[in-house]
Parts: C-alpha cells; structure tokens; sequence
C-alpha cells in the first residue's frame, strides 16, 4: 500500500525504508552500521494487545509480563472473560483498580478490529483514543505494530525523543510536538526511522552501562 496506508509486511519492508532514509540523512546512516539489522517489531492486532498495553502502563517491562502471565492463567485475556469476571479477580490478577476500570472499558467499546487495517492511521488513533486508558501513544504503538504502519510514529514516547536528542545533538530531549514536526522529513517511512530511533538509543545506553 501507499503513502500513510503503506504497511510494513516484513524485514525486506524494513530494510526498504531504512535505505530511503539512510539516503536522505547521513545520521541514519551512521545510526544503522551499529543498530542494524532493526527489529520488525510486528505483533497481532486485536482486543489482548490494546489489553496488554493497559497493563504496562507505568510498571516495568517484568511487572507487566508477570500481570500478563496471571491474566492469561485465569482465562482473562478475551473481551467476554473480562466483562464477566468480577473486579476482583482482575484484582488478584494484579490490575490496579483503575486498570481493571480501564480493561473493562475497553472490553466494552466493541471496537471493531477487523475494520481498524483499512482505516487511514489517523482515524485509528481517533477511535482507539475514546476508549477510556488508550491515550495517543498507546493507539499510535498499535497503529506501528499491530497494523505494521510504515507512516506511523509515536512522537511522544520518550525513548524515541531521547534517541532522536542523542542521534541529531540536540540541546534537549525533543518534546513530542517539535518531534513530530521534526519526523515530517522522515515520511512515509517514519515507522522505520521510529526503529533506527530506539536502536541508537538502547546502543548508546548500553554504551553508558544504563542497559
């Protein structure tokens, strides 16, 4: 597909849109000799996804992976299990009160998934974010992996505005609107330059011991 609704099929995709940026700015180059090969990143799309987002929300990644192990021990990972367990076996599972309050909403949005792949990105991120927890980084992400967006960018993760500080020199860490205007350049390959992003980020903190 083309423009915002090309998709990103696998490595060659990837390896397609690295080269199309590499050509167009030399730090992506120069990023890619110690990042490369990237990461396809490619996850299935529908109701457990957006779920498993809810549940790393401000934990750490083994916080979220233990939550996630117990949810799919009790069978609490389908749309039908989650609206009719009670509150507290969300509870015992590890969801917070406000996380359980946000699974059980999105449980019952009925969001349609199937439809979502021939949506333009941007009307995903618009239904996706009515959802009560799902917020526009959290739709973006989805929009990245479970739908493999080539144009789809989540501006306002931070380790995509420390990768991109680090990568161009910048003074400060990008904040997510000047981040976004500043992927402009990178399209329609702004999912690939996402990738290259978060590969010079965790090669430069392992340099520095922080990974």
């Amino acid at each position: 597909m083309v423009g915002r609704m090309r998709t990103i099929e696998g490595e060659r995709c990837v390896a397609e849109g690295a080269a199309w940026l590499a050509a167009r700015e030399p730090r992506f180059a120069k990023a890619l000799e110690a990042a490369a090969p990237l990461a396809l990143r490619s996850a299935p799309g529908g109701f457990d996804q957006l779920l498993r987002a809810i549940v790393g929300q401000q934990v750490s990644v083994a916080s979220a992976r233990a939550v996630w192990g117990r949810l799919e021990a009790a069978g609490l990972t389908s749309e039908s299990a989650v609206l009719a367990a009670p509150d507290e076996a969300l509870r015992l599972a590890g969801l917070s009160r406000q996380k359980t309050r946000y699974a059980r909403a999105l449980a019952a949005e009925g969001v349609d998934y199937a439809a979502l792949p021939g949506l333009p990105t941007e009307e995903v991120v618009r239904r996706l974010v009515r959802v009560p927890g799902i917020g526009v980084w959290t739709a973006e992400i989805y929009a990245m992996f479970a739908l493999g967006r080539a144009d789809a960018f989540a501006a306002g993760d931070m380790a995509l505005q420390e990768g991109a500080r680090l990568l161009f020199e910048l003074p400060e860490r990008p904040k997510e609107g000047p981040l976004r205007r500043m992927a402009e350049a990178w399209s329609p390959w702004r999912g690939v330059a996402a990738r290259i992003l978060w590969g010079h980020y965790h090669v430069a903190k392992a340099r520095e011991g922080v990974l």
